[in-house]
Formats: C-alpha cells, sequence, structure tokens
C-alpha cells in the first residue's frame, strides 16, 4: 500500500521541534489526525527513540501543531497543539505548548495570512486548546519574517531573532479557574501515611507546585538524575495525577493517565545562586525536562507573586521580572497579576523566545 503524505512544515520554536500542518491539508474529521500524528513522529516507540518518524525521544521534541486563518475578530491565526507520547499510542489536546507558540506568528506570515508593514509584525494567534489569545511580535523585512538575529536563549546554541510573546489573560486555561480549588495551597494524600502539601494553579497550563525538599532533593538535580529514579518519577506521577483529580482535569485516578501533557507537575527550590529568583525542575509527559516548558514557566511566575503559594515561600527579591532558575539556565518572564475582592487575576505574561525554519515539503504518515 502507498503511503500518505501531507504537506508539512518542520520548525524549531523555543527549545521544542514542531511539526506543523496546515488545517486544510489534513481530513476533515479531527478523528483521523492521532493516526496521522503518531505516524508522522514514530510512536509509539517502545525503544523511545521514535526513529521511524520525525520525533526526537522526548517530549519537547515529539509535537504537532495545527494552523488555519481565524474567522474571529480578535485573531488572525487559529493554533492547536497535539502532544504526542513518545512510547504510547496517545496524543493529548488538552493543554498548549508556549515554546511551540512562538513558531506559530512567523509560520502565518510565511503563508501569507498575516502581511504586515513595517519592520515588525504582530500576530494574534488564538490556541484553540486553552481558547486563550497570544500576541507575537516579531521582526520582519520585505513582508517576511527575520530569523537570524544576536538574540540567545537557554538551551538554544547560537543566537537568532527574537520573539516576544505575550499571553492575554492566562488563568484558567483548562479548567476555567486561576485557582481551582480556591485554595493557594492545597494537601494531596498520597499514601495512608504520607500527604504532601502542593499549589495547584492554571495560568497558560494546569501545574502541581510541590517542594523539592518534600522529595527528599535538593533541587539542584539534573534532568538526567532524576530520570534514574524510577520509583520518584512514579510518585510524581502519582501526586500529578492527584492534583489533576483535585483540580477537576480528570474524574479518577484512572482517567488522568489518558491526559498525558496536563497538568504539569514542577519541582521548586529556593534560588541556588544570584540572578535567580527560584530554581525549578518540571516533570513533562513523564519525562524531566532538560530546559522548562514555557507555560508552565509562566505559571510559576504568575504563582510567585501570589502570597501563600508554594512558589511564592520558596522565591526571592521579585519584582517585575521573574527569574526562574532551570538546568539550562535562568529564564526571565513577565507577570501582571492583580487581586480585587479577595480575587487573583493574571492579567497578562510574556516572555522571549526564537524560533527557526528548519524544512518544508511532505511529510509521511
Amino acid at each position: 500500500m502507498a503511503q500518505r503524505s501531507f504537506p508539512a512544515v518542520y520548525m524549531r520554536g523555543g527549545t521544542s521541534r514542531v511539526v506543523v500542518f496546515k488545517k486544510d491539508d489534513l481530513p476533515s474529521d479531527p478523528a483521523l489526525w492521532n493516526e496521522i500524528f503518531l505516524s508522522c513522529l514514530g510512536s509509539p516507540d517502545s525503544h523511545g527513540r521514535q526513529l521511524d518518524g520525525m520525533g526526537g525521544g522526548i517530549s519537547s521534541l515529539s509535537k504537532v501543531s495545527v494552523l488555519s486563518p481565524s474567522a474571529r475578530e480578535d485573531a488572525d491565526v487559529d493554533y492547536t497543539f497535539a502532544q504526542v507520547s513518545v512510547t504510547e499510542a496517545k496524543v493529548d489536546y488538552k493543554g498548549n505548548c508556549g515554546n511551540v507558540s512562538s513558531a506559530v506568528g512567523p509560520f502565518a506570515v510565511m503563508a501569507g495570512w498575516v502581511k504586515p508593514s513595517g519592520n515588525e509584525a504582530c500576530v494574534r494567534i488564538f490556541n484553540t486548546n486553552t481558547s486563550k489569545i497570544i500576541h507575537s511580535y516579531f521582526p520582519v523585512e520585505n513582508g517576511e519574517p527575520v530569523f537570524a538575529g544576536d538574540f540567545a536563549i537557554p538551551g538554544v546554541s547560537g543566537t537568532a531573532a527574537p520573539v516576544r510573546l505575550e499571553f492575554q489573560q492566562p488563568g484558567g486555561a483548562v479548567t476555567g479557574k486561576l485557582l481551582p480549588t480556591g485554595q493557594v495551597r492545597e494537601t494531596l494524600k498520597v499514601s495512608e501515611s504520607e500527604s504532601m502539601e502542593v499549589t495547584l494553579l492554571d495560568a497558560a497550563n494546569p501545574c502541581v507546585f510541590v517542594r523539592a525538599k518534600d522529595l527528599g532533593l535538593t533541587g539542584a538535580e539534573t534532568p538526567a538524575q532524576l530520570e534514574a529514579s524510577v520509583e520518584l518519577l512514579k510518585k510524581l506521577d502519582l501526586v500529578r495525577r492527584l492534583g489533576s483529580v483535585k483540580m477537576g482535569i480528570a474524574p479518577d485516578l484512572e482517567a488522568a493517565k489518558n491526559s498525558i501533557a496536563v497538568p504539569y507537575i514542577a519541582l521548586v527550590s529556593a534560588p541556588s545562586s544570584d540572578g535567580m529568583n527560584f530554581s525549578m525542575r518540571v516533570i513533562a509527559s513523564g519525562q524531566p525536562h532538560k530546559a522548562l516548558p514555557l507555560t508552565v514557566s509562566l505559571c510559576a511566575a504568575v504563582a510567585a507573586k501570589i502570597p501563600g503559594t508554594v512558589v511564592s515561600e520558596l522565591a526571592s527579591g521579585i519584582s517585575n521580572e521573574v527569574q526562574i532558575g532551570m538546568p539550562s539556565g535562568v529564564l526571565t518572564l513577565n507577570a501582571d497579576v492583580t487581586q480585587e475582592k479577595g480575587q487573583w487575576t493574571a492579567v497578562s505574561g510574556s516572555f522571549f523566545r526564537t524560533a527557526r525554519l528548519l524544512f518544508a515539503g511532505r511529510i509521511f504518515g
């Protein structure tokens, strides 16, 4: 039987890589997409390498986005994100990816959906996963995106042109509430003899924040060290699923297994050096992330500005900018948080990324 093929573009967005499809080039029934995405990325792969596809064997290199011009008055492009499991036949659409978001604006300009004037584009993105608006700003020349530049981000070698992403009203991206339980801290019962204090917050993506020290960790562990501890990862996944149920994302622990992307779980610790407000390690799709997912970082920046959260308790020197220590360096973000009548609101959050076009052609699935 002849292999199917689809027009596609392969891009780096931030510290992720993504296969980008135009919606019109895919079957009109989204129920048929999963099989295509799994095949194109090379999943499931029991060896964890995705050698039979375009994936790279880790969550940040196993991603798909589907784009189309938007019919909304407040957006130029509709963007659907898909997290493809490396080892299982699962595709998760529940959350967004901040890194991949940085590739959406340049793609929309290359596709001719947005025609910028001047030397900077502003592309208004509607993320269908979270029903949130993102504004993407990046340089253009002669109406085309500029990828070359002198801006560097942690985790990516070399430099490129900056892409500034502004998430508008990021609170309640999945659950509908910034604080899904109404509390800045919750206690999860991990076993008959053990409970764990966490913060459950939903800004850009829902996250479970836990103190690294409560797990017997320093918070300075490398991704390889975390990955080597099978029992730790099992425990963290249980905490993640308990948080999912508590936040109302999944009805029970078994159902929570079906969502590989959200909620994320983040291990937070006090700053380990100057130049950071706190340190964080993140488990994404069951794997320790080698940098930081951008949506989780934005969520953490919001949490850092809300008194009483696990994050704000451990953070020091918080100002307008929030600097988060991670395995590959320090990430700087902005988060605008307000309180009115006892209710916290995340007004906006922003950060800088870079992106690059890697190839355009047809992908076989």
